[in-house]
């Protein structure tokens, strides 16, 4: 059974900084590209930042690019966001999303998913 977690979220003034963790289970991600997705009250799932499996390159939204760093653990089932310079605009439940179907950088190409953590930015 595959289980992805997340971890890390809490509450923060703009301008501070947060590290989102992320851990999955049941099958060997080291080969897979993993992503974080944000969604705030009443709007759609977007995606955040992602990391190929094979080569590990990395891809942002236009809205965190600059200031999020997505990057692998040494455990290689392991994802972490590295958030700097947070705006109110950036609080959402922020998910982490595993097994990449290769076609868009959209929450329908991925299937795994976890339960998603809060990040608060207070102005």
């Amino acid at each position: 059974q595959v289980q992805v977690v997340e971890s890390g979220g809490g509450s923060v003034q703009a301008g501070g900084s947060l590290r989102l963790s992320c851990a999955a289970s049941g099958r060997t991600f080291s080969e897979y590209t993993m992503a974080w997705f944000r969604q705030a009250p009443g709007k759609d799932r977007e995606f955040v930042a992602g990391v190929r499996g094979s080569g590990g390159t990395t891809n942002y939204a236009d809205s965190v690019k600059g200031r999020f760093t997505i990057s692998r653990g040494n455990a290689k089932n392991t994802v972490y966001l590295q958030m700097n310079s947070l705006k109110p605009e950036d609080m959402a439940v922020y998910y982490c999303a595993a097994w990449w179907d290769g076609t868009s950088w959209t929450s329908a190409a991925f299937k795994y998913w976890g339960q998603g953590t809060q990040v608060t930015v207070s102005s």
